[in-house]
């Protein structure tokens, strides 16, 4: 029975980065032999067990086989005469079918591995030496979630390319329906983890170069081509535009929230009637429309699907809040649900911050509307709500009335704040 650690630990190991998670191979062990060692069973289609000491998974050597188009329509074979290699085989990439021998109980976060002992059979190190992803073996096309895999490393790893060979893979596996299996949950987990990522755009020019993004993300594909208002550098169409939106969002360490958000706000652009064009008019209201689809057919989490709504419903009008009156302003404030929810609400300014700083001359430009919609929100909060509402019911006045109340006297704070900003 031998222990190595293989896949994207190695890789990080070999590039100098801090590891996160580990994965391990055991070559020559039987279940009952790992139970014997107090690993505890978790895996359910192949054997997967869990470290009795430090709870990292370890899972045995294995084959698979491909039985049916999609994620699950694979066969497994684990036993003791399966050896490391034909393990490393079925990986996706060279860079992460590198392994090593190596003790299971060091601490997680070491960043060293003895390059004297690599195992090496499909040239991984030399792939990271020249910075490329290339598949290992042609099963490479028999997992659609590898297509996405690769964009999302893309993301990770900005200087990277994707081998022609591998490239060429990909487009074959969206060409004969492959990519049409994903499943939504392994969309989204892809989709999130590559947003993350310091160069985001990265993921979907790899998904656009293979035309998978057609097929798991059709209303943002259609937004390459699609002309951006002719005062919006007019070389630069809506499809740039949004790779350069998220990109800032990266850049200002935004939530998985907001670039989501940002990822969505302008899908509505794809369908504007040629007569609205080049302004888009209404495109706010068919982007919110869009991103409920979406976010129900990827099953997106709530906290998600909520913020990207609002971004997407309301950036128009944030962006121009600086022209915004008192009763305006708070009747934006209400329709972000700004009052019940204030952090979620400077999410969707740095959203709308995203946006605007994502165009051509203005990354470094300042995003007034954020302080000041903040500062508005601040100025109407003052105002003692449960005070006027128990004014208002001494007076007799009904549910609606109150709310009436309460919104005016908020208005008239903010009114107040306006007259004297500083």
């Amino acid at each position: 029975m031998q222990t190595y650690l293989v896949g994207g630990a190695v890789r990080d190991a070999l590039l100098g980065l801090e590891l996160k998670d580990r994965d391990w191979v055991v070559v020559g062990a039987t279940p009952e032999l790992m139970l014997q060692q107090g690993f505890l069973p978790v895996g359910k289609d192949f054997p997967v067990f869990l470290h009795p000491k430090t709870h990292e998974e370890f899972a045995l050597a294995r084959t698979e086989r491909k039985t049916a188009p999609g994620y699950h329509g694979f066969q497994f074979h684990a036993a003791v005469d399966v050896t490391l290699e034909q393990d490393l085989a079925r990986r996706d990439l060279t860079i992460n079918a590198i392994a090593v021998a190596a003790d299971p109980v060091q601490p997680t976060h070491q960043t060293q591995v003895a390059t004297d002992q690599l195992i090496d059979p499909f040239g991984g190190r030399k792939d990271l030496e020249h910075k490329i992803f290339r598949h290992v073996t042609g099963a490479f096309r028999e997992d659609p979630v590898r297509i996405l895999r690769v964009a999302r490393l893309a993301a990770r790893f900005p200087d990277f390319s994707v081998a022609d060979a591998t490239l060429q893979l990909m487009r074959e596996m969206v060409d004969c329906g492959e990519a049409d299996h994903l499943v939504a949950e392994r969309v989204w987990q892809e989709l999130a983890r590559g947003l993350m990522e310091d160069t985001p755009s990265r993921m979907f020019a790899v998904l656009r170069a293979c035309g998978a993004l057609e097929r798991v993300l059709p209303e943002v594909a259609r937004l390459w081509g699609v002309p951006q208002r002719a005062d919006y550098h007019p070389e630069v169409d809506s499809g740039v535009h949004l790779m350069m939106v998220l990109d800032m969002s990266a850049r200002l360490r935004a939530s998985l929230p907001v670039r989501l958000a940002c990822l969505f706000h302008d899908l509505g652009k794809a369908t504007t009637p040629a007569e609205l064009l080049p302004r888009h008019h209404g495109h706010e209201l068919r982007s919110e429309r869009m991103v409920k689809g979406i976010c129900q057919r990827l099953r997106i989490p709530v906290q998600c699907r909520e913020l990207a709504e609002v971004v997407a419903r309301e950036h128009g009008n944030i962006h121009r809040s600086s022209e915004l009156g008192a009763a305006a302003l708070v009747r934006l404030l209400q329709r972000c649900d700004a009052f019940r929810k204030p952090q979620r609400f400077s999410e969707v300014t740095q959203a709308c911050e995203c946006d605007a700083r994502g165009r051509l001359g203005l990354a470094e430009s300042a995003y007034p509307q954020a302080p000041h919609l903040l500062a508005a929100l601040a100025a109407a909060q003052s105002v003692d709500t449960d005070h006027v509402a128990q004014q208002a019911i001494s007076a007799g006045a009904n549910g609606q009335d109150i709310g009436a109340r309460v919104e005016r006297a908020r208005v008239e704070a903010v009114q107040r704040w306006l007259g004297n900003p500083a």
